[in-house]
């Protein structure tokens, strides 16, 4: 049964995994979860990123046999809602980190937030509203 506490899993293709995971953990402040210690034939390498102990963590991966060279829009979000003023330490360190900050496709995400794409093109969004279900 799906429920609030069914664990979510969003992976994505990565060309650098050390950039996706200094974007991440350096810039966003997730922490490694797990990653694949070597290098194994036929295996993608990985990292998972999240907060530990959260229902929720990102898969990067990069498979070097058959590299996938990542292709997100403008609308692939990552949407973290605050309920607070974005810090802008917190998107200096992103951007420190491999992170630009762009415009987003929809004014509704520059108005109530600041959109940072990761060095992969992925967008992460601070949203200074909060989530209600």
């Amino acid at each position: 049964m799906i429920d609030s506490t069914t664990h979510v899993r969003v992976a994505r293709p990565s060309r650098d995994l050390a950039a996706a995971e200094r974007f991440y953990v350096d810039g966003l402040g997730l922490s490694v979860l797990w990653r694949s210690a070597e290098r194994v034939p036929a295996e993608h390498d990985l990292v998972m990123v999240g907060i530990p102990g959260g229902s929720w963590h990102f898969e990067l991966t990069r498979d070097p046999e058959h590299p996938l060279d990542p292709t997100p829009t403008v609308d692939d979000l990552f949407v973290l809602y605050l309920g607070a003023p974005v810090n802008e330490a917190l998107v200096a360190r992103l951007e420190a980190a491999g992170g630009t900050r762009v415009t987003a496709h929809n004014p509704y995400w520059d108005e109530f937030g600041v959109t940072v794409a990761d060095p992969d093109g992925y967008r992460l969004v601070l949203c200074t509203r909060t989530w209600t279900s």
